[in-house]
């Protein structure tokens, strides 16, 4: 960086060196100092290195002229007047090359700007807004081309709520809005068909095809919670779901006054399933079928949280009143509390029925099946009768001796007898079996160790075909005892 007022006077060699080389570095690097020159000429080039701002000397060599302002930090150069005419200007810097301050460019006669794409980028040209608004732009880029692209603007500037339209050759023109077109308008009635609509913001209904309200839509402000529709694929059901930032979130259903919800039927009753929290089991709520000509009002209990009784299930009664109940046969009732029940004109205060109220039952009821004296003896009126009851014959026989204490079984082939099963048997319990050879005859029986027989010897049963040998056993909490056997007994 130099000055020099280009003036070598006559001097020795090795100063008139040096004078040259001042020359030299002057010319070569525009004058460039923070200084103007000492010794000005007209037209002369001056760098000023504290401003970097570039200056000409005007003809009349009495003041400078800016050219332009550069930006040795970015590489840029801002050329000051616009009126100028630059031919050529080429650079390889990333960023901004060429910036006319309050200006404009002017191509002339028929040039073309031509913006450059690069590996990953296409060309875009950008439009800045006004400087007091801030500094957001509108971009135009171009797109993945297979061919040239010229669209060519119209020649008027259309009118009020006109839209720019291609006739598919390049050329724009301004167009009316009309729905015939199929175009969708703001004021407009129009059927969208297979159009999706990102994110859309639905006003406060939505209307059927007569124009009628559908839907109702409130907006909650700040809502973080909403519901969900999802589809499904074949032999799956479509969900509602309730959604949203929080962890528990209810799906409130609300009808109006005093209507209710209601789970239509089809081929089926209407019914409700409610799963488990793993969803893989489920229980339904259903109404009778048509056939029942049923309508009417189930009220929940009241009370604390509780669990409903069903015909199937085994469940324990806590004070509950039953009006006129009726237990069917062959049902044992049993009790696990100080009292199983008090009967009128009874005066029980422990488990039992006490032989004095059996007598005054006996006595007063009209039809007397039990009676009961002061010695404890207990009178039944008429025969009572153990059905007998036919068991399954199979490899291993099995005998509910509380549902069938009086059994028979033919056996098909040699067998094994399984410890005697039901709810519970009780020390005291008499059973009887009759087993009956088949056709064939020659079977035999093992017996399950909890049968006791004399000297622990198991019975050898008659061989012979179509003969039966019964059995009388006795129980005493452990074992059951044999106290009686007949063998060889023909049956018809």
């Amino acid at each position: 960086m130099a000055n020099h007022d280009y003036i070598i006077a006559n001097q020795g060699f090795p100063a008139f060196r040096a004078d040259l080389n001042g020359v030299l570095q002057a010319v070569v690097s525009n004058n460039s100092s923070a200084s103007e020159p000492s010794t000005k000429y007209a037209y002369q080039m001056w760098y000023e290195t504290d401003t970097n701002k570039w200056y000409m000397r005007n003809a009349d060599n009495d003041a400078w002229i800016q050219l332009a302002l550069f930006n040795q930090t970015n590489d840029t150069v801002n050329f000051i007047d616009s009126s100028s005419t630059v031919v050529g200007i080429a650079t390889s810097a990333t960023n901004t090359v060429l910036t006319l301050a309050n200006g404009s460019v002017a191509i002339n006669p028929a040039g073309f700007v031509s913006v450059g794409g690069a590996a990953t980028q296409a060309g875009e040209i950008r439009f800045l807004e006004d400087t007091d608004n801030g500094t957001n732009y509108i971009a135009l880029r171009a797109g993945t081309l297979s061919g040239n692209v010229t669209l060519t603007l119209p020649t008027a500037d259309g009118s009020t709520g006109q839209f720019l339209k291609t006739d598919g050759s390049g050329n724009l023109a301004f167009e009316t809005v009309t729905s015939s077109g199929g175009d969708v308008t703001l004021n407009g009635t129009q059927t969208l068909t297979n159009k999706t609509l990102t994110a859309p913001k639905i006003g406060t209904s939505i209307l059927d095809t007569n124009g009628n309200e559908l839907a109702k839509l409130t907006a909650t402000s700040s809502a973080v919670n909403e519901f969900t529709i999802a589809n499904s694929a074949s032999s799956s059901a479509p969900k509602l779901s309730a959604t949203g930032n929080d962890t528990n979130i209810d799906l409130e259903i609300q009808a109006k006054g005093n209507g209710h919800l209601t789970i239509m039927g089809d081929t089926n009753a209407g019914a409700i399933q409610l799963n488990c929290e793993s969803n893989s089991h489920g229980q339904q709520i259903k109404s009778q079928p048509h056939s029942a000509q049923v309508t009417n009002t189930m009220l929940m209990p009241a009370g604390a949280d509780s669990t409903l009784v069903s015909l199937v299930s085994a469940d324990t009664l806590t004070n509950k009143t039953l009006t006129s109940p009726k237990i069917n046969e062959n049902v044992a009732v049993t009790s696990t509390a100080t009292e199983l029940n008090k009967l009128d004109g009874a005066t029980v205060t422990t488990a039992e029925i006490n032989l004095s109220d059996l007598a005054t039952l006996g006595t007063t009821a009209s039809s007397k099946i039990f009676t009961a004296d002061a010695n404890n003896l207990t009178k039944v009126s008429g025969a009572v009768l153990n059905v007998e009851d036919t068991l399954s014959d199979g490899s291993t026989i099995a005998w509910n001796v509380i549902n069938s204490p009086v059994a028979k079984v033919t056996l098909g082939g040699n067998r094994t007898f399984s410890a005697p099963s039901g709810s519970t048997p009780a020390s005291g319990q008499f059973v009887s079996l009759l087993l009956i050879q088949d056709g064939t005859g020659g079977r035999t029986i093992t017996w399950n160790a909890v049968y006791e027989f004399a000297l622990d010897t198991a019975p050898t049963l008659t061989a012979t075909a179509n003969l039966g040998d019964i059995f009388t056993f006795r129980y005493n909490g452990a074992k059951w005892l044999e106290v009686g056997r007949n063998l060889a007994l023909t049956l018809s």
